[in-house]
This record gives structure tokens, sequence and C-alpha cells, in this order.
């Protein structure tokens, strides 16, 4: 049976319970309807952890690795997209004998079915690059993702958006729109140098409600205490995403995060979001606080409902 957790005010219901020869974690869980299934692609370190399942809430199988390729490692964020019976599975990884993940850079592969297998096609992106989040407005795809700025006034990592000419080429004229502005959102202090604590926004997933344009993301990290699930929001018609102009909320000075920790889970982040039959579900990663922490990733999939509306989202965990 699947684990509820039940607080005060607070549901939280895992997806994937354990399987035998399964992965015991499904880190940056990202969720895609197809063909009357619900697919969970999720972070592996030898490759792109896939699960299978009918029904959204139950009845979740560990379909294996749907990507994985000869001399590369720690694949990080995968999301799938459709177009014309083709999917594309964008992601990160690093080549084999490097420890430097500074080294991951976004790519691409391309399968016939949501299952697999997927096939690398192309790097999208250089070093450094992670957490894609590929969507169509109007006629064009755009791809939300994460990259450094090692100059800023709060250094770090921080997301940008850029038009795709296609399916595996970037416009290469990417603009900002999630920046670190909280001294919750540091990863580590005087990380890099003495002095310059590196922050990290990360983990975005855009969608729109309406003229109501959404970006959620994680700030901070996983393993720390104040990792967190915000959100930025914008107004408009506009469907070209790179002019639209989103702003956190509630404001660039307050953390207010959607998700944090609670009595009963902690690292709480990198979600996608799916819509269906009018609602809204919000799906993420986050830990038991009775986790074994000397295990390498103890994150498991959840999901609660999500509700937007004018420029407010709530989760009702």
């Amino acid at each position: 049976m699947r684990r509820v957790f039940r607080g005060a005010h607070h549901i939280a219901m895992k997806l994937i319970l354990p399987e035998k020869g399964a992965p015991a974690s499904q880190g940056d869980p990202y969720i895609l309807k197809a063909n009357g299934n619900y697919y969970i692609y999720a972070t592996g370190t030898d490759g792109v952890e896939t699960y299978v399942s009918r029904s959204l809430l139950s009845g979740w199988k560990y379909l294996g690795r749907t990507l994985a390729e000869r001399g590369m490692k720690e694949y990080w964020a995968p999301c799938v997209i459709e177009r014309e019976g083709t999917y594309y599975m964008y992601y990160s990884c690093v080549p084999e004998g490097t420890e430097d993940m500074h080294k991951q850079a976004i790519r691409v592969a391309t399968s016939d079915s949501p299952e697999g297998p997927f096939v690398y096609r192309k790097t999208v992106l250089p070093p450094f690059s992670i957490d894609p989040h590929v969507v169509k407005s109007g006629e064009n795809y755009y791809i939300f993702y994460s990259l450094n700025d090692w100059e800023a006034e709060r250094a770090g990592t921080y997301i940008a958006v850029d038009k795709l000419t296609d399916m595996f080429t970037a416009e290469g004229k990417a603009v900002p729109v999630v920046r670190p502005t909280l001294d919750e959102e540091i990863f580590r202090r005087d990380r890099f140098r003495k002095g310059q604590h590196w922050h990290t926004v990360e983990g975005a997933f855009y969608f729109r409600v309406g003229d109501d344009h959404y970006i959620t993301y994680s700030g901070n990290c996983y393993e720390n205490e104040k990792y967190f699930l915000g959100y930025a929001y914008a107004h408009g018609k506009e469907d070209d995403l790179k002019k639209l102009r989103f702003r956190k909320m509630p404001s660039e000075t307050v953390y207010a995060p959607l998700l944090c920790r609670n009595e009963a889970e902690e690292g709480t982040g990198h979600n996608s979001v799916l819509e269906e039959d009018g609602k809204l579900w919000l799906v993420y990663h986050a830990r038991d606080y009775s986790a074994d922490k000397s295990l390498p990733d103890s994150r498991t999939a959840r999901i609660c409902p999500l509700f937007a509306h004018g420029g407010t989202l709530k989760a009702e965990r």
C-alpha cells in the first residue's frame, strides 16, 4: 500500500513503491501522459530510470533504463516531449572518469515510443547546462534550463530560456528568467572562493493557465535544510516565452516556499506538473525523515494536488 503522510494540514502520497530490481530513488521526476499510460522519467547514475502506470495514483511499474550511453554517467533531470510521433528526451550527463559535475551538458535523444529505447542525437547546450524543460508555445518550442553566473552579485546557478530553431538546436540567444535573490537559496557559503556564497536556482518547469504563466523551480540543495520549491509568475497573451517578464512570488525578497520540509518529509523539490481533467498535479521528490541517510540517494517521487489562480499557486500537501 502506498504511504500517505498526514499532518495538521498536509497530505502527500508516494507514487512508486519498492519493487525488486528497481532503484530505491526517483530524483527529479518528470511525468508524461502518452498513449493512455503515465510515465515518470527520473535521474539515474547509469541511465534514465523510467516507470509506467495505467493509473496516475497507483500501479506504477519499473520499465528499466530507457537511455544509457556508453562512456557516460550521471543522467540528470530528464524531460520528454512528443512531436509528430517522435519522443524527444532532454537531459544532461558527463563522461565517465570525470568527477567535475560542472561538465554537465544538455543533450537530446529520440525514440518512436515513450518507453524507449532512446538514442542520443545531439548535444544541445555546452557545459555547464542542466535541468531542461522543453515546451511548445504558439508555433515554436522553447527550452528552459539552468546555467552558472560566476560574476553576479549573488553568484551561482540560475534559470534561462531560449528558443529552439529545431528540436536539436538552441537559437543561442537565451535570456534570464529566474535568478537567485535570497539567502535561503545559498547552496554553500565560500564554495569556490572566500566571500563568494554559491546560490542555486534550478529545476525549472513551465506551464500556462489561460494568460497566467508559471515557472516552478528548486532553490538551494536537496541535501540542505532550506531546500524548497518556489515559483515565478508572468501574465500576458504573449506566446514568445523570451518576452515574458517573470517575477518571483510573492516577491524577490520574501522566502515563501510553495513546498518545503514539514513534519513528515524533507528534501522537497524538483517537480513536474501534469494537467488532467481540469486539475493540476504536482509531482516532486522528497525523502522520509526515517530514510537511511547513509544511502547515496533516498529521494522518491511524490504527488499532490496543485491549484493555480490569478498568479497564485497552492500545493495541497
